[in-house]
Order: structure tokens, then C-alpha cells, then sequence
């Protein structure tokens, strides 16, 4: 039994050893925004990518980590395709450019280590980086077309009833 225990522990280190990881990470990307925010208290990011690895590994588990937060990366294909997805509050969201910086379960093991330390996250370096552009969400016009309605039935009817008493006068 003791040599089955020994033999397993081995067989585990030399797996663990030989694993492989991605080396020279290409990544091609795609992306969607949520733009119309009348009627939506969030706002939906999604990207969807493609990663190649030199060295022909497929399969890897990534994780992403955007502003302080940290989320999977969803294997979509065996074919290497992912995608990570979050929300945000439209107060709180911010149009521009936002780095989605992707992470191999070591770099993700250093970056939650730094993370829980109290350590500058920024020292972790990623496997790639997804730049993410949220050009800004549309809010609704700046006058509503009811209260727009209102105002101009108010000046019709003013204009309609000065002409009256102008006549009768």
C-alpha cells in the first residue's frame, strides 16, 4: 500500500514537471458593448478570443483579471476559443480603453498570492493582455419627448387663446 501511495506522489511530480505551458501567447480578439443604456441599470462586456500558443498546447485554463476584478475565461472550443463576460453598473462604467489581462492558473496562482498579501497586482505579468474599447453608452436625449409634447401644446394653446382675446378686443 505504502509503495502505491510513493509511486502515485511520483507520478504526480513528474506530471506536473512535464505539464506544459503556452509559450509566445498570440491572441485574436472580438467585442461586444452594451452602447443603449435607456432602459438598463448595467452595462454587458463580453470579449471573444482566440488563443495560440507557439508551442501548440491547447486546453489551458485561463483566468482574467480587469480593473481589480477577477473572472474565468470561459473555454468555448477545443479549438482554443474563449471569452470572459462581466457587467457594470452605468455610473460606474467609463468609456475607453479597458485591458483585460489574461492568466495561466500559475500567473493567476502569483496574482491571487499578491492579491491577498496586499501587493502591487501590476508586478504579476500576464499571459496576454485583450484591449477591450467601450466607446460610451447612449443615456436617451437630453429632453424627453413626452415633457417636449407638454410644452408644446402649452405654447399652442397660449398663442391659439392670445389671437382669440386679440379678435374679441
Amino acid at each position: 500500500m505504502n509503495k502505491f501511495i510513493i509511486l502515485c506522489v511520483i507520478a504526480a511530480a513528474v506530471s506536473s514537471t512535464l505539464a506544459e505551458t503556452c509559450q509566445k501567447p498570440e491572441v485574436s480578439a472580438s467585442a461586444y458593448v452594451t452602447e443603449d443604456a435607456t432602459v438598463l441599470t448595467t452595462i454587458a462586456f463580453t470579449t471573444q478570443f482566440t488563443l495560440k500558443c507557439s508551442n501548440g498546447v491547447k486546453g489551458v485554463s485561463l483566468y482574467a483579471e480587469v480593473e481589480g476584478k477577477t473572472l474565468p475565461a470561459v473555454r468555448l472550443s477545443a479549438d482554443n476559443k474563449y471569452q470572459v463576460s462581466w457587467t457594470e453598473d452605468i455610473k460606474k462604467a467609463r468609456s475607453g480603453d479597458y485591458n483585460v489581462n489574461l492568466f495561466d492558473e500559475e500567473g493567476y496562482a502569483a496574482l491571487r498570492k499578491a492579491i491577498r498579501n496586499g501587493e502591487d497586482t501590476s508586478s504579476v505579468k500576464p499571459l496576454a493582455v485583450v484591449v477591450l474599447n467601450h466607446p460610451g453608452a447612449y443615456l436617451g436625449p437630453w429632453v424627453n419627448s413626452e415633457l417636449l409634447a407638454a410644452f408644446l401644446a402649452a405654447f399652442v394653446t397660449y398663442t391659439a387663446f392670445s389671437a382669440k382675446w386679440k379678435l374679441l378686443s
